[in-house]
């Protein structure tokens, strides 16, 4: 809902206030620091209130996420509507109100305003990056410097070769320094071109390395707002599309607002939803009637498709030969924690990225801080790197703090990883066993109003 509620904000900037309450799921949204975090990482320019212990929840007798709340000039409630709803039909509902209220003169048009608290790394060169893929033919590792509404183009050993996106939100094609994303995730690599998805734009973009061209190849640049088939790449409209990756020939796109997994055939420019049935859950079974929960991280081996269910937090495996969706761990929606083990027994807390090789998952179990090892065959899983507490610590693996790592990746022995709220990219060493921040030489942040 952050996207609709910034256009009535700015278009009643003086008439509307809106106020969020995050009454948390996971016990790691409880933390007023990571809400922080995540209202930065959001561009939320309205007060959040921290509801932990549900209290608002209850005196407003709320019942699903999310839930919008009419409150008039006088503190009366007057309304409540569950669920998502469009820009339009909140538009006029908001303009209908303003109207009736501005007729009784119980308007305030006061300005107010409200201080973005900050977080003391909005000048750095990364900001809350997202994704990252690594290229070991090539010797590059791509970076969605997802804050900073680019793309980071680097040396596996960091030396920077160039920044793609003028640093500015929007949805502009167009040569490296003129092209414009809006919070760019999930990354995928097919020959010179660079796949992008352009998570706020809800696009899916396409880099020319060789130039750094920026062409859109799928979506409307409007975010969907209701289920349909697909169709011809430009002209669908896609909802949040979070990670991509190439399997048996097709792009494979995480549609996280569908909770869906849609499938690219770029020969001839069709995009469809593949797997899922568009219904929140953790269900296994064919593709269209398996239930997915918010894909956000997408890996294969070869065989096998891997899909990161953050808000069940599961893994899931695809076998689209077979037709058939598993899932290796995670129970469902409200079955989450930090536990080692085997199947049943393991806990992750809304893992976002997933990197494969050799039979072999490892995880970034984002809401926990660790990266953790699961066997495909076995289904055990193993935590590698990370304590548990977030922060931030270079040295031995499980000594080591990430806060919130969103996205990874692996090259021979080493796992670079995303380190969301820290604004880093960080190496992790399966040899040495050993965490160490990757220094990107050459880069700073977007100039101001590129």
């Amino acid at each position: 809902m952050l996207p609709q509620l910034r256009r009535l904000e700015r278009k009643y900037d003086r008439e509307l206030v809106v106020v969020g309450v995050h009454s948390a799921k996971f016990a790691a949204e409880k933390s007023t620091e990571a809400i922080r975090h995540a209202v930065a990482r959001h561009d939320v320019g309205h007060p959040v209130a921290n509801d932990r212990d549900f209290r608002l929840w209850q005196e407003y007798a709320v019942r699903a996420w999310p839930t919008l709340i009419f409150i008039d000039p006088r503190g009366r409630v007057i309304a409540r509507h569950e669920g998502e709803v469009p820009f339009e039909a909140l538009d006029r509902a908001i303009g209908q109100l303003v109207a009736e209220f501005e007729a009784r003169g119980l308007l305030d048009r006061r300005p107010l305003s409200f201080a973005l608290a900050g977080l003391g790394a909005e000048g750095g060169p990364l900001r809350f990056p997202g994704k990252v893929l690594a290229d070991p033919a090539s010797g590059r590792l791509f970076i969605a410097d997802t804050g900073h509404h680019r793309l980071v183009v680097a040396g596996l050993d960091g030396q920077v070769e160039r920044a793609i996106g003028s640093g500015q939100p929007g949805l502009q094609d167009g040569p490296a320094e003129a092209a414009r994303f809006n919070h760019p995730q999930g990354l995928a690599l097919q020959g010179h071109g660079l796949f992008v998805a352009d998570t706020d734009n809800h696009a899916l973009r396409r880099v020319d390395l060789a130039t750094g061209a920026t062409s859109t190849i799928a979506g409307t640049g409007e975010q969907a707002q209701q289920f349909h088939a697909g169709g011809p790449a430009r002209q669908v409209a896609l909802n949040s599309p979070w990670d991509l990756v190439f399997h048996l020939g097709q792009l494979w796109v995480a549609m996280a607002g569908f909770h869906q997994v849609w499938a690219l055939d770029l020969d001839h420019g069709l995009l469809r939803p593949a797997i899922g049935s568009g219904r929140e859950g953790l269900q296994d079974g064919l593709l269209e009637a398996a239930e997915l929960a918010q894909p956000s991280g997408l890996a294969n081996d070869g065989q096998w498709l891997f899909v990161a269910c953050s808000e069940a937090s599961a893994i899931r495996c695809v076998d689209v030969a077979a037709e058939r969706v598993g899932t290796l761990v995670g129970l469902g929606l409200f079955e989450f924690g930090d536990q080692d083990g085997v199947g049943q027994q393991v806990r992750l807390q809304h893992p976002l990225g997933l990197a494969a090789a050799q039979g072999v998952l490892y995880l970034a179990d984002t809401y926990n801080h660790k990266l953790k090892r699961l066997d495909r065959a076995t289904a055990e899983v193993r935590t590698l790197f990370g304590s548990g507490v977030p922060g931030y610590r270079d040295g031995p693996a499980l000594q080591a703090q990430f806060s919130e790592p969103g996205g990874l990746t692996l090259a021979g022995h080493r796992l670079y990883v995303a380190d969301t709220n820290n604004h880093l990219v960080r190496v992790a060493d399966l040899a040495s066993e050993t965490v160490q921040t990757l220094e990107l030489r050459g880069l700073g942040p977007p100039s101001a109003g590129a």
